[in-house]
């Protein structure tokens, strides 16, 4: 992650408000970060601007690797490596093979599906998470701004949030170790305390 980034952060208590927060913020020219809300949001991927995902591409190849992949293994082993005559059958019945590659057609579309979204969103292996306000996992919806983003100073910013009905609004600093945290110490501290030190504490 880059250092020394500098947020502004919403708080929103209605998803409704906040999805009228969103359209609003973007037509005024706001470059929203991310909106972690508690629970799904219809729309709000929309209001955002996000384009369709690309993961059904992902999962075409991958599941279409497994039924190359499942054809050609049963072949091999059932028609070279060890053929055996079994009911009669031809040593390669393609009608037999159908169970197992429809089996292995999905086992790698839905792992590679999987891998390819932890990858893509940077959730791999070592990976630690930036907590912007815990009540995003309680009740509250959380709006992050990146100040460095927008071309509107902080204040301009601060205000349109209370314009939309924000119910808060504060400024969030990560610091260099929060930027560029060690894993192994990250694991230790959220064992032993919990989430705290990269989230606001609550009232």
């Amino acid at each position: 992650m880059e250092s020394n980034k500098h947020f502004l952060v919403g708080i929103f208590n209605d998803h409704d408000i906040l999805i009228s927060g969103v359209k609003k913020l973007r037509a005024e020219g706001v470059k929203i970060f991310e909106v972690y809300t508690p629970y799904p949001v219809h729309h709000l991927e929309h209001a955002l601007g996000y384009k369709r995902s690309k993961m059904p591409v992902a999962a075409f190849f991958f599941g279409i690797t497994g039924t190359i992949l499942a054809i050609l293994m049963q072949t091999l082993m059932l028609g070279v490596d060890w053929p055996m005559i079994i009911g009669g059958k031809p040593y390669i019945a393609y009608p037999d093979f159908v169970p197992v590659t429809f089996e292995l057609t999905v086992l790698l579309a839905s792992y590679g599906m999987g891998f390819t979204f932890f990858i893509t969103r940077g959730l791999g292996p070592g990976a630690v998470p930036r907590m912007f306000d815990r009540r995003a996992t309680d009740d509250k919806h959380v709006m992050a701004i990146d100040l460095s983003e927008n071309k509107k100073s902080e204040d301009e910013i601060k205000a349109l949030l209370e314009s939309v009905s924000a119910e808060e609004s504060y400024r969030k600093d990560f610091t260099d170790e929060e930027n560029n945290p060690n894993f192994w110490k990250f694991l230790v501290d959220t064992m032993t305390n919990g989430v705290t030190s990269s989230s606001r504490q609550l009232n």
